[in-house]
């Protein structure tokens, strides 16, 4: 069962994406690295930042790997780049 969620882009993932946000329909249960599978099938040019990069599901933290999620229809999915500072 799929359900709509809302993925946010920021930093360099927005730059290669160039979107902030889109609806994208991805598994009701499914692990990160699923997610972030679905996102690069949507926007391949990600896949420069893939080592680097984590997803915050509901605002949590989530590194691409196997643990298993359960989306909810509305969740927001954020695809946070590197940071770099000074």
């Amino acid at each position: 069962m799929n359900c709509e969620v809302t993925v946010l882009y920021f930093a360099k993932s927005a730059e290669l994406t160039g979107i902030r946000s889109e609806t994208l329909s991805l598994p009701q249960q499914v692990t990160s690295l699923q997610i972030w599978e679905g996102i690069i099938n949507q926007h391949p040019n990600l896949a420069v930042i893939q080592d680097h990069v984590v997803l915050a599901v509901r605002q949590e933290y989530v590194p691409l790997g196997d643990q298993l999620l359960v989306l909810q229809p509305g969740d927001e999915v954020a695809v946070i780049p590197p940071i770099s500072g000074g």
